[in-house]
């Protein structure tokens, strides 16, 4: 069926920052429906939106007709649309879905030859479960047809989900699962496995369980690759483990692998991902520093059902993971970048923020990532790591080193809006970004901002793909968004830069007392007359009412 969607141009923003240094100009424009925008506007930068009327856009990725294809994740449909115009068609309904509305739904798509490949969460006898499924495609017809299970009973939740689906250069699938909302809020007792490994009973039983919280490597048939890493002993799907909730996946220079996962309240992270790697969560939140965050197993609880879950006030019965310092594993590896990490003391129930704490919280809370090669017409961004924010409404670029180990110089923030960017596509010459947004949510690209209505909710936008023409400003503090307490010390360090110059991936050492990672600076905590803002991430409406209120991602 063929959709006719408003094209229309706005005057909205590109803007990077110093941390809680910006003043908001106002965005003048209609948008879809002829609807006046509110966001940031920068001279001369003119996006348009490309696309309106989608149900929760989540994978946008370019297929080999040159449309972008997108994954609805509550409209549980695949869609095309002609980036010439915007016109877009309705490819594939897909009746199996299971969208609650939270994080389950339709979500990961990939192309690989003569197929597509998309994960989807479904019903099963034993509850919600995830699937990869293959589809056979016809380029000439823009049809999919002849679905074929690949990998199917992989865990699945409303929470921290993952979700994510690539085809990497070696022709294999990979796909991010999350560590399902275990240990917080409504699934305080459930135990994290994202330390887990699966055993070899399990694996012959196709007992996927322990697949959680881990980054998964897959042969096209659903069959476990040859020379996928033992992990004691085992060879599974598991590519990498220790993960919270990866949602991004791309691959940069010499095939090198990245990640972008969100964090509990501080420390989303950029990793560079190995076979076999322990990113080290719970254990470790970011870096391996002792900074603002401590594991508190709820799980392990004796009467974990009567306790009320608070992060910031963990009773005596909860047991405690040893200091990150202290926590060792053979596999594990540094992120190359924390957004951000906080020193202690940093006060995650700031009145000021109240009673939406997590709009406070030193986090930009990644919805995906991608990758811009060396031959980006714009120098400032070529080589480059592109991570849309579900909660600033903003795209950050993050400068690689010529080898791609490490993040080097500013971080830019690129196209402030009021919306929530879940995914982004980047032109084949490089010169355009394309960005999906979540329907529902709050977002707001000022310091402390709040806002209850999205600017082009369900939409894919267009930016000219540039950065801005001032001399960028460094970003060494939390997001413009967070907003710190008045007891938080200011500090400004430097994380460790990786030291192999191997052909194979490499990580950070774990930091030392004399290479500590990156702090951020705050700017001053807001005065007892400042409004408090509203979460930027909305609540959960499969979880109760609690203080803080758990975010949406």
């Amino acid at each position: 069926m063929k959709r006719s969607l408003a094209v229309a141009t706005l005057l909205s923003a590109a803007l990077f920052a110093a941390a809680c240094e910006e003043a908001p100009p106002v965005l003048h424009g209609a948008g879809p429906g002829g609807t006046a925008g509110n966001g940031l506007a920068a001279p001369g930068v003119v996006p348009r939106v490309l696309a309106g009327g989608l149900s929760n856009p989540w994978q946008l990725t370019w297929g080999p007709d040159n449309f972008l294809w997108v994954t609805e994740k509550t409209g549980k449909r695949i869609t095309r649309i002609d980036p010439a115009d915007g016109s877009s068609t309705d490819v594939l309904d897909i009746a199996d879905v299971s969208a609650s509305g939270a994080d389950d739904g339709l979500l990961g798509l990939a192309f690989g030859a003569g197929a597509v490949y998309v994960a989807y969460d479904y019903n099963s006898g034993a509850g919600l479960r995830g699937k990869i499924v293959r589809f056979n495609y016809d380029q000439a017809a823009a049809s999919l047809s002849s679905p074929t299970d690949v990998l199917t009973d992989l865990p699945a939740s409303t929470v921290d989900n993952g979700g994510r689906l690539a085809v990497g250069p070696d022709h294999k699938l990979y796909l991010t699962v999350g560590d399902q909302g275990a240990n917080q809020y409504a699934g305080a007792c459930a135990p994290i496995r994202s330390q887990d490994l699966p055993t070899a009973q399990q694996v012959t039983a196709r007992d996927w369980s322990s697949y959680a919280g881990k980054i998964l490597r897959i042969d096209p048939d659903g069959g476990i690759p040859a020379d996928n890493p033992m992990l004691h002993g085992v060879r599974s799907h598991v590519f990498s483990f220790g993960q919270r909730n990866p949602v991004g996946l791309a691959f940069g220079p010499s095939t090198l692998l990245y990640s972008a996962e969100q964090g509990p309240r501080s420390d989303d992270e950029i990793n560079l991902l190995q076979a076999g790697n322990n990113n080290g969560w719970p254990f470790v939140a970011g870096y391996r520093d002792d900074q603002s965050y401590r594991y508190a197993n709820w799980s392990a609880a004796k009467n974990c059902a009567q306790l009320g879950y608070d992060a910031d006030q963990v009773p005596a019965g909860v047991p405690l993971g040893p200091p990150e310092t202290q926590w060792t594993s053979p596999d594990y590896r540094e992120p190359l970048k924390t957004l951000y990490t906080v020193p202690n003391g940093y006060d995650f129930q700031d009145p000021a923020c109240g009673p939406t704490y997590d709009h406070c919280w030193p986090t930009i809370v990644p919805g995906s990532l991608n990758y811009l090669p060396p031959d980006t017409p714009d120098t400032t961004l070529a080589n480059s790591l592109l991570v849309p924010s579900l909660k600033n409404g903003a795209v950050y670029a993050l400068k690689l080193s010529q080898d791609g180990r490490e993040v080097q110089g500013d971080v830019l923030q690129l196209f402030r809006t009021h919306n929530r960017y879940r995914d982004v596509a980047v032109s084949a010459d490089h010169t355009k970004i394309y960005i999906a947004t979540d329907n529902t949510g709050l977002s707001g690209p000022a310091p402390g901002e709040q806002t209850g209505s999205l600017d082009n909710p369900g939409s894919i936008l267009e930016f000219a793909l540039t950065a801005p023409l001032a001399t960028p400003a460094p970003l060494t503090g939390p997001s413009p968004t967070p907003i710190p307490p008045s007891n938080a010390p200011v500090t400004t360090t430097t994380s460790p830069p990786p030291t192999t110059t191997s052909s194979t991936p490499s990580f950070s050492p774990t930091p030392t007392a004399s290479s500590t990672p990156t702090s951020p600076t705050f700017s001053p905590a807001p005065s007892a007359t400042s409004t408090p803002p509203t979460s930027v991430r909305g609540g959960n409406p499969l979880l109760p009412t609690m203080t803080p209120s758990p975010p949406s991602n």
